[in-house]
């Protein structure tokens, strides 16, 4: 009878200790978890990580504010709530643009986007361990004065991006399509702007070769936009006007001047024609911004080097037409081109 009873306590007693044992490493697991130790189950649970983006826009106009949204679109799609945007407008001032860069960089963002070439230099300019992404620059070479034998693809610099150039040779045969007896070509741009005086080299040469005369007629700012296009117009049959941030956001103030004066425009891109052009061979600028937030997306989460990563280029490009200005110069419009959509 002493041997059974000691027998049941020497197992009651184990059975406890086993218990106890057992309380105490689920108490240490709890203990642990809740310190913040790293654990298995912790990794597993972990909160994804969070980016702050600093997007810098030069100024306010249709193009660039597709470029913000595509851009934007993108890196929600891919992040959600994982990212987050300071969107700042720089009101067409390159000095405002450096302002904003400098907030961001005090903010330690993790990735700026320059929409619109002053905004790049800016960001170049503001900071080299913060990756830089730009849309709307025509040609990153000339906006970062990289000399063209030393030019790769890739910056070697913080900075990688998309250009919005479409093909200049092929608008100027697209003006030789629609203006065949037009002798004087005026190229109206901001001469603050060094990528729309790259087109405008470019878009000469190609004109001259097919047989027009082009002259280049330059605006500083704003303020002399109205001014410049008049005299523009005295001296030309037809005017052009390449991917140029001040002439978009002075669009509808370049139309009043040239639909008086009975001088029709060749635009760079469809803002511009929407308001003042008769045509354009257009990229979308939705497709510009969203194809670089799908390159801050490599950079912010796979690690990617932005030194490397040569610049990207939208592919499609569009015909299209102003259908009220087509008919008002009375310019025959051929089959393959698109009437641009109105607002009703």
């Amino acid at each position: 009878m002493k041997k059974r009873l000691l027998t049941g306590l020497l197992c009651a007693s184990m059975l406890v200790m086993s218990i106890t044992g057992c309380g105490v490493d689920a108490s240490q697991q709890t203990t642990a978890d809740a310190t913040g130790s790293e654990t298995e189950e912790q990794t597993v649970d972990e909160a994804p990580e969070k980016y702050t983006v600093g997007v810098v826009q030069l100024v306010q106009h249709p193009a660039l504010d597709q470029a913000t949204e595509g851009f934007q679109d993108a890196l929600r799609d891919k992040l959600g709530d994982q990212v987050e945007f300071d969107v700042q407008n720089a009101s067409g001032d390159s000095a405002n643009c450096n302002t904003i860069v400098n907030g961001f960089v005090s903010s330690e963002y993790d990735l700026i986007m320059a929409n619109a070439t002053p905004a790049l230099q800016a960001a170049v300019s503001g900071t080299t361990t913060i990756p830089v992404v730009g849309t709307s620059v025509t040609d990153y070479a000339v906006a970062l004065d990289i000399a063209t034998e030393d030019w790769t693809g890739a910056t070697g610099s913080n900075a990688t991006g998309v250009s919005d150039l479409a093909p200049l040779d092929q608008q100027a045969a697209m003006m030789k399509e629609l203006f065949p007896d037009a002798k004087k070509v005026g190229i109206l741009y901001c001469s603050a702007e060094a990528n729309s005086k790259y087109q405008a080299q470019v878009m000469t040469e190609e004109l001259e070769k097919l047989g027009y005369t082009a002259t280049s007629f330059t605006f500083s700012d704003t303020n002399d936009v109205a001014t410049v296009t008049q005299t523009a117009c005295a001296d030309s049959d037809v005017i052009y006007i390449p991917t140029d941030n001040t002439a978009a956001s002075c669009a509808e103030l370049i139309g009043g001047v040239v639909v008086p004066a009975g001088v029709p425009v060749l635009a760079g891109e469809e803002g511009i024609c929407k308001a003042c052009g008769v045509a354009t061979l257009t990229i979308s600028y939705y497709d510009v911004g969203y194809l670089a937030g799908e390159m801050a997306y490599e950079i912010l989460v796979n690690k990617a080097d932005p030194a490397t990563m040569n610049i990207k280029y939208v592919d499609e490009v569009k015909k299209e037409y102003n259908a009220t200005l087509a008919e008002t110069f009375g310019v025959e419009i051929p089959s393959d081109y698109a009437a641009i959509k109105t607002e009703e």
